[in-house]
């Protein structure tokens, strides 16, 4: 194991009075973020609040968007990450941890470490409600969250809570999104050297997902032009159909909480269904995922896979456009555990989850398979999402986003105001 202490602005040693903290003055340790800056700006935001803060770089991706000091390179494998964990987290006195996604691999052995020490993780997702919100829950997100999974329960707590305060929606960019994806992989391949242990989560080499940003970027006035065209198409017409949102091929939610290991099988049991069992007068539109890198070209497997069950002219793909312009009109989401689900909950839309989500409850989503759904979508009970929602909202959920400095801004200071402790500022 190496741990080497980066020469950011001043050294990386414990204070006198680190080793009291008090309720207002806590040492965080962050581990991988999401790639950009949204890691630097919660560090900044923390230190500002009076917090100690350090940060863990596993790669040059990692280091490249971190600009504030106590940054330490972890240049050992993943089999010296929990030994060097602890030593790290005895020599800054670490109160709490911080990461964004608890399924990859150096996540999974932290959460392990730090359990054994009672040290409290939180851990950043895509906002389990959409749009808008972010998920910043303690433990654990998804399949790993310690929320009860009965309705009843939801119901009964968000009875005592007040409104929920008011939220607006904030702006995202895609193209900044892909810039820095682009970015933070380049600066992973051209710093290997420096990070001899690390390997990705992700099943790609950086450099093949980068050129997969590009080509995306370079295509985007002609999939933007192709996805206004179907959105138009599917408002002006009165064809029923079904939607079945995409995730990332590399998001471990797919992996561990959910009966496929990618994408394609997903696809397949999905359009077999819909080709056996979903009346013949409805379609189903295949809705790629905003953040997909472009290294595979899930428009083709969608088409290919039509083709082979016969349904090549009744299956859309929207490789561009808002979710919410489509969704309002479906006849039901198919979801693996997707957030989108909940997008189309709270629009009252019949949801059923092939794999593991906090959402699927009885009272909100479908619980007889997925062949039964197409001819018989049950609508959700608008109070449980309510409740639902709004129980959420009060225990894991903050305002933001990640991709313009609007939404950073805004889900920083969510962020720090419920570290601390406070309740959730008003937009």
């Amino acid at each position: 194991m190496i741990l080497r202490i980066l020469v950011t602005a001043e050294p990386i040693l414990p204070s006198s009075n680190a080793l009291q903290p008090t309720q207002t003055q806590r040492r965080v340790l962050l581990l991988q973020g999401l790639m950009g800056p949204f890691f630097q700006r919660l560090g900044a935001g923390l230190r500002k609040s009076g917090h100690d803060v350090f940060k863990v770089n596993f790669n040059g991706g990692d280091r490249a968007f971190w600009r504030l000091p106590n940054g330490v390179d972890f240049r050992g494998t993943l089999d010296e990450w929990p030994a060097a964990l602890a030593r790290l987290l005895d020599a800054h006195n670490i109160t709490d941890v911080m990461l964004f996604g608890d399924c990859r691999d150096h996540h999974t052995a932290a959460l392990a470490v730090c359990r054994e020490r009672a040290l409290t993780v939180w851990v950043f997702e895509e906002g389990y409600v959409r749009p808008d919100w972010v998920t910043m829950e303690i433990g654990g997100v998804n399949g790993h969250s310690l929320l009860p999974r009965d309705p009843q329960w939801y119901r009964e707590v968000a009875a005592e809570l007040p409104p929920v305060p008011e939220h607006n929606k904030v702006p995202s960019s895609f193209r900044r999104r892909a810039a820095e994806g682009l970015w933070y992989n380049v600066a992973d391949v051209l710093t290997r050297w420096r990070y001899p242990g690390w390997r990705t989560h992700r099943p790609w080499h950086p450099l093949v997902e980068g050129i997969g940003w590009a080509r995306k970027l370079n295509r985007r006035d002609e999939r933007r032009e192709q996805g206004e065209k179907l959105i138009a198409r599917l408002s002006g017409q009165d064809a029923p159909y079904f939607l079945f949102p995409l995730q990332l091929d590399s998001d471990a939610q797919i992996r561990l909480h959910s009966p496929f290991s990618g994408i394609i099988e997903a696809l397949k049991v999905v359009l077999q269904s819909f080709a056996e069992h979903a009346p013949a007068n409805t379609r189903l539109v295949v809705k790629e995922h905003p953040l997909d890198n472009g290294v595979r070209d899930w428009q083709l497997e969608t088409a290919d896979l039509a083709k082979r069950f016969g349904i090549e002219g009744r299956v859309d793909y929207l490789a561009w456009g808002d979710i919410e312009a489509i969704a309002q009109r479906a006849c039901g989401m198919v979801t693996i555990n997707s957030t989108s689900g909940t997008l189309g909950l709270a629009r009252g839309i019949p949801v059923v989850v092939l794999g593991k989500a906090i959402y699927d409850l009885p009272d909100l989503t479908c619980q007889n398979g997925l062949d039964r759904f197409w001819t018989a979508p049950t609508p959700p009970d608008a109070e449980t999402f309510r409740a639902f929602r709004r129980v959420l909202i009060e225990h894991c959920l903050i305002p933001g986003g990640f991709f313009s400095d609007e939404a950073l801004d805004k889900v920083v200071t969510h962020a720090v105001a419920r570290f601390d402790g406070r309740k959730l500022l008003p937009d």
